[in-house]
């Protein structure tokens, strides 16, 4: 309470050049948070489309790799083998099938 009293008399007994001095400080002043909060949201708004870029730009590169993952799999023989045919022996004609079911039914 007692500063009010103190900062008012300061006010009431001010010089005209001493008013206008402080009245051009304080709007400066609030014209100098006003561009500041500017930077700050801008600065705030930048980082986030920096962040939402860089998700668009990996989630892209892993979608694109999950796509063609199948493709680069069957070139390099990972998915189906080596490339080659793996085990032809126990192919064989119908003749063989025949035998193995007389076999069974016996």
């Amino acid at each position: 309470m007692l500063y009010f009293f103190y900062y008012s008399a300061i006010l009431i007994f001010m010089s005209p050049e001493e008013r206008s001095l402080l009245e051009r400080t304080y709007k400066m002043a609030e014209e100098n948070n006003k561009l500041i909060l500017s930077i700050r949201r801008h600065a705030r708004i930048g980082t986030s489309m920096k962040v939402i870029y860089w998700m668009i730009i990996l989630g892209l590169s892993f979608g694109a790799y999950y796509f063609i993952q199948p493709f680069i799999k069957a070139i390099t023989g990972g998915a189906y083998g080596t490339g080659e045919v793996q085990n032809t022996s126990n192919v064989g004609g119908i003749e063989d099938r025949v035998k193995m079911i007389q076999e069974l039914l016996n």
